[in-house]
């Protein structure tokens, strides 16, 4: 009688586990991506505040440390193409020409202003339509500032928008003597996000450290391997093995289009047959490369190809895509 109990007691257990893993899964998820970055400049906390009263799902944040060890929330491991920093600190570019935010510390990058993202080499903003390029007083911020906001907004607001953090370059990182991934996960756990049953999506480009994090950490997120090459998806059973879904860039869904109607590669499928999400990038309603609209992007691939989730510049139209 014992042993059918804890039986009976084990089987209510993997049930409430599944539970919890949907609960937050079970429909298909509008991601900001950088915020609301087709309106104000990605990673600022004005887009992310914008972002969270468009009513995504999640908010991403990108990460990199800075010199004394402040988790940013930035694009990519440089500065030159979203700051001032070339006219600020002239001489603190690398012999690539580049600026490093792990070469600042905290409080000299907060005394940069944060823009529209441009081309380093010619200075042309790279989309011509959203913000103006230079206007406005934005700053970098931390990734505890950004949590500070997204929960606080949360609570006042009465919502429960999640997080979506990536782990940025961590080769990169490591070779500069940085535990960025060690350094993030102790912020996050913490904030509150723990396990699967938090609000919380933990991304990366990098499948040996999204592994490491899942085996040698011992993090209990809910994981996502972010993959832009066909090379990134041949070993889906293996990421399947530490990684509860994939993001990869849309155009690995696409194959071709016959008679004005799009054929799809067996990714999604693949990856659905293994029990991993899909959540796909980048949604950008003024640049929809491949479709001749961005409804037909978004009626191809959340509805036609069924993905489960898709990153977006543009929050707002998603959602309301996804409403009607």
């Amino acid at each position: 009688m014992k042993s059918i109990l804890l039986f009976l007691i084990g089987l209510l257990s993997i049930s409430n586990n599944a539970q919890i893993k949907e609960s937050y899964m079970s429909t298909k998820i509008v991601v900001a991506h950088r915020g609301a970055s087709g309106y104000l400049p990605e990673h600022t906390l004005e887009s992310k505040a914008m972002a969270h009263a468009m009513n995504p799902h999640f908010i991403e944040q990108d990460l990199v440390l800075s010199k004394d060890n402040v988790p940013i929330v930035i694009h990519d491991i440089y500065l030159d193409d979203v700051t001032d920093v070339a006219l600020k600190f002239p001489k603190r570019n690398r012999q690539d020409n580049r600026f490093y935010v792990i070469d600042f510390t905290f409080d000299e990058l907060k005394t940069l202003q944060v823009t529209e993202r441009f081309h380093p080499k010619t200075g042309e903003q790279v989309y011509k339509s959203r913000f103006p390029k230079g206007k406005g007083n934005f700053k970098l911020h931390s990734l505890q500032e950004e949590l500070e906001l997204i929960l606080g907004l949360n609570k006042s607001a009465g919502k429960n928008i999640g997080i979506y953090p990536e782990i940025k370059e961590p080769g990169f990182h490591i070779k500069e003597g940085k535990k960025l991934t060690e350094i993030v996960l102790k912020i996050l756990f913490d904030f509150g996000y723990k396990t699967k049953k938090d609000n919380c999506v933990l991304q990366c480009f990098d499948a040996k450290e999204l592994e490491r994090i899942r085996t040698e950490l011992k993090s209990e997120l809910f994981l996502v391997q972010l993959t832009e090459f066909d090379k990134d998806v041949k070993n889906l059973e293996y990421i399947a093995s530490f990684a509860d879904g994939i993001g990869p860039w849309y155009k690995q869904i696409l194959d071709k289009k016959v008679n004005d109607k799009w054929q799809f590669t067996s990714l999604v499928s693949d990856a659905h047959k293994l029990g991993l999400k899909v959540h796909t990038y980048t949604f950008r309603a003024d640049a929809f490369d491949g479709f001749s609209s961005f409804e037909e992007m978004m009626q191809t691939l959340l509805i036609d190809v069924n993905v489960d989730g898709a990153f977006t510049d543009f929050p707002d139209l998603v959602v309301n895509f996804l409403e009607k």
